[in-house]
């Protein structure tokens, strides 16, 4: 069972630390323009260090070792099928779903990979199926689905849906794998 994700407001936080940053300025600082400039520039610099901080730290939180999970995309060349959207189901749940736009499956042909969907998953069998649609040879509607089932250990898990162009038979293929 996937776990719920809630996230914090990350803006709201900023925006708080850095009142409280301004706030604790001292009294004097105010007397030169070059040195509140200093310090507001001094400020920024410390906020985007916490934002990243906060960051890593928000994705250790949400997504820990034992139960992350995720899912990527690759496209090989695409001559058999112009891509449209990709649908992704774990244990009978959709957890993704994705349109794509002209650029991005351009990215994607270029040897690009879409990180597709990640959470959490506990340990032991799981089933994801993988719905791809788009326009295959002779510019008709395709449809195709993937199923793996597999074990999730304690250690984080990582599978890949394969589109690749089958030239034995001109069709598109489509598979999802266990990275190792």
């Amino acid at each position: 069972m996937l776990a719920p994700i809630s996230r914090t407001p990350r803006p709201v936080v900023l925006v708080a630390w850095l009142l409280l940053a301004i706030l604790a300025l001292p009294a004097g600082a105010a007397d030169s323009d070059a040195s509140v400039a200093d310090q507001v520039e001094q400020l920024k610099k410390q906020v985007i260090r916490l934002n990243r901080d906060l960051f890593i730290l928000e994705e250790d939180l949400l997504f820990p070792a034992s139960t992350q999970f995720a899912v990527f995309l690759s496209l090989d060349t695409g001559r058999f099928l112009q891509l449209d959207a990709v649908k992704l189901k774990v244990d009978g749940d959709v957890v993704a779903a994705h349109l794509y736009t002209e650029r991005q499956v351009r990215a994607l042909q270029r040897g690009g990979m879409q990180r597709l969907y990640i959470g959490n998953l506990k340990t032991g069998a799981h089933e994801v199926t993988a719905f791809v649609e788009g326009i295959g040879p002779e510019n008709r509607p395709y449809k195709k689905a993937a199923t793996l089932t597999f074990d999730k250990g304690t250690d984080t898990a990582a599978l890949e849906i394969r589109i690749r162009d089958r030239s034995s038979d001109d069709q598109p293929e489509v598979s999802i794998v266990a990275w190792e």
